[in-house]
């Protein structure tokens, strides 16, 4: 099925644009303002999806990625963001080739990761045909093909954003009263680190200045930002542009601090169509749907063979 553009463009040098844009080396704040400033064009034609991966190191899941993303080249944009100390090759033939945003240094916990998912949208919205940004893992995987992601994103005129009060320890347990008054008990909610923002929305992640730095202050450990921070600067300040939930399933019924984890003998056709139609949920309002999920996670490195196996026939792009 072929994607309709919105109207002609010069794919190529918009590209081009965004090759060089992501070399661009400079402090946070320099890099957030020129990413704000950013005006978008009337011109603007083909709208694309910003897929973008914080990483330790390597994505072991890339031949899965490339297969995905193959053949829709002028439709997507990809960014990562790794641990400065990691020094990877990468071919030329990769979609991930040059790829690269400047990074510093994330710690699980702590308000760099929270540094690092704003980097990433700002260095996306430097290209201003990326419509749709969607923070991602070296864990994730795609559960649908390219184009059914596409318009799905594309079309809806909301963000997927997990964003709820949690009235137990790990969540209003974590607020700090000495946030208050600027943010409340009332106001603070709790989601899922891997979200999808639209353009204006990522705009505003970006921009904020007053809300990141009370976190900076009083969300340290055992509360953690990256859950907390921007589902609740969206729940105060955009609520409307969020449609409370998040598009990346995971596995939380085991418990503990981390989401399960999914190797090779685990991957079925049967267990990726459990979590592809898992549910219902609304889409744009008043849509019922039962594809709600279009991202999974935590997938092992050694899942990667059974998935080139399955995933081209199940998800219907070319082996």
């Amino acid at each position: 099925m072929a994607i309709a553009p919105f109207a002609s463009t010069n794919t190529t040098s918009v590209s081009l644009e965004a090759q060089r844009f992501i070399k661009y080396n400079t402090s946070d704040d320099e890099l957030f303002r020129k990413a704000t400033s950013m005006v978008q064009s009337k011109n603007t034609v083909v709208a694309k999806v910003a897929f973008m991966f914080l990483t330790k190191g390597p994505l072991p899941l890339a031949p899965l990625w490339e297969k995905f993303f193959a053949g829709h080249e002028g439709f997507y944009s990809i960014y990562v963001h790794s641990q400065p100390s990691y020094n990877e090759t990468v071919p030329e033939s990769s979609v991930f080739h040059g790829r690269r945003i400047p990074s510093q240094p994330v710690y699980w916990g702590t308000t760099t990761m929270i540094d690092a998912e704003k980097r990433l949208l700002a260095n996306a919205l430097l290209d201003i045909s990326n419509q749709r940004f969607v923070l991602l893992s070296e864990s994730c995987i795609p559960l649908f093909n390219f184009t059914t992601i596409y318009k799905y994103l594309i079309n809806s005129n909301l963000s997927f954003l997990g964003s709820f009060d949690d009235p137990r320890s790990p969540g209003r347990g974590r607020y700090n009263p000495k946030m208050s008054p600027s943010i409340n008990i009332t106001d603070w909610r709790k989601g899922s680190q891997w979200f999808e923002v639209h353009r204006d929305l990522a705009l505003h992640i970006v921009s904020d200045t007053k809300y990141y730095r009370i976190f900076k202050t009083h969300c340290l450990p055992p509360c953690y930002g990256d859950e907390h921070y921007i589902p609740t600067l969206v729940n105060i300040l955009y609520p409307e542009l969020n449609s409370n939930r998040s598009i990346t399933w995971v596995d939380w019924s085991r418990g503990g601090p981390h989401p399960a984890k999914f190797g090779g003998n685990q991957i079925t056709d049967e267990f990726l169509n459990q979590i592809r139609y898992r549910s219902k949920c609304l889409y744009n309002g008043n849509t019922v749907t039962s594809v709600c999920n279009l991202f999974a996670r935590k997938f092992l490195p050694n899942a990667l063979g059974p998935l080139l196996r399955i995933c081209p026939l199940l998800l219907g792009f070319n082996p």
